[in-house]
C-alpha cells in the first residue's frame, strides 16, 4: 500500500509535468526507485503506466491531423520500425544489466537529461531556416528512432525532449509534426520495450495499472490547461524528486 502511495500521486504529476512542459519521465521512474521498487522491475514497470499516458497524448495528434501527407506517414512508418527495433535492442540490454548498474547509473544520467529538459524550453523554433529535403528528413527521423529508441528500452527518461529536439533542430520540422512525430515513435519504443519486459516477467501488473491510470489522468488534466512559463512549476518538481533518489540510492534506505 506505500507503495501506491508514493508511485500513484507521483505518476498523476508525471503525467502532469509531461503535458505541461515534457520531461515527466524524470519524476515517473524515480517513483518506483524510491517506493523501493527494484531497477528492473521499476523500468518494466514504469513502460506500462507510461504507455498508457502517451496513448493518450498520440491520439490526439494523430486526431488533430499534425501527421497528415504521404511523405509524413512514410517518414512516420520507417521511424516507427527503427523505433521497435531500437527498443528491442536496449531492453534486451536493460534486462541483462546488474540492479545496482542501473541504479547507480541514474546517478550519472539524470541529471544530464534534467540539464537538457530544463534547459530546452523553446524547442520548434525553426523560424529562417530551409526545410530540409524529405530524404534527408526521414532519414534523420530513422536514424534518431533507432538510437533514441534503444535509449528508451535501456531506460528512458527524456526520449520525447531528445526526439524533440532531434527532430525540430537536426531535421527542422514544424514543431506540431515534430511533436505528433515524436509521440508517435515514443509510444511504439514504449510497447515494443514493454512487450520484451513482459517476456521475462519484470513487470508489477497490479502496480502498473493503478500508476497508468493516475498517468493517463496527469497527461488528460494538463492537456487541458492553458498554462503559460509551465515549466516554473515543473523546474522545482523535477529538482526535488531527484534530489528524494538521490538520497534513497546513497542511503540504501
Amino acid at each position: 500500500m506505500i507503495q501506491y502511495l508514493i508511485v500513484c500521486p507521483l505518476m498523476f504529476l508525471a503525467g502532469l509535468v509531461d503535458a505541461i512542459a515534457g520531461g515527466g519521465g524524470l519524476i515517473s521512474l524515480p517513483a518506483y526507485i524510491i517506493a523501493g521498487v527494484p531497477a528492473h522491475a521499476a523500468i518494466a514497470t514504469n513502460k506500462l503506466a507510461s504507455s498508457m499516458g502517451t496513448t493518450i497524448s498520440t491520439g490526439r495528434y494523430l486526431k488533430n491531423g499534425y501527421l497528415k501527407g504521404r511523405q509524413m506517414a512514410k517518414i512516420a512508418a520507417c521511424a516507427v520500425v527503427a523505433a521497435l527495433i531500437g527498443s528491442n535492442i536496449g531492453s534486451r540490454l536493460s534486462m541483462m544489466a546488474s540492479e545496482s548498474l542501473l541504479k547507480n547509473m541514474m546517478i550519472v544520467v539524470l541529471p544530464i537529461v534534467a540539464f537538457y529538459v530544463l534547459r530546452n524550453r523553446n524547442m520548434g523554433d525553426v523560424a529562417g531556416k530551409e526545410p530540409l529535403s524529405d530524404g534527408v528528413t526521414l532519414i534523420i527521423a530513422t536514424v534518431a528512432a533507432l538510437v533514441i529508441g534503444t535509449y528508451d528500452g535501456f531506460y528512458g527518461p527524456g526520449t520525447g525532449t531528445f526526439l524533440l529536439l532531434v527532430l525540430t533542430g537536426l531535421a527542422r520540422m514544424d514543431v506540431r509534426e515534430a511533436s505528433a512525430l515524436t509521440k508517435v515513435i515514443n509510444l511504439s519504443s514504449n510497447i515494443s520495450a514493454l512487450v520484451m519486459f513482459i517476456i521475462h516477467g519484470a513487470v508489477v501488473y497490479q502496480l502498473g495499472l493503478a500508476a497508468g491510470v493516475f498517468c493517463i489522468a496527469g497527461h488528460y488534466l494538463g492537456s487541458g490547461l492553458v498554462v503559460h512559463n509551465g515549466q516554473r512549476i515543473v523546474r522545482p518538481v523535477i529538482l526535488v524528486v531527484l534530489g528524494l533518489l538521490f538520497v534513497k540510492i546513497i542511503t540504501g534506505n
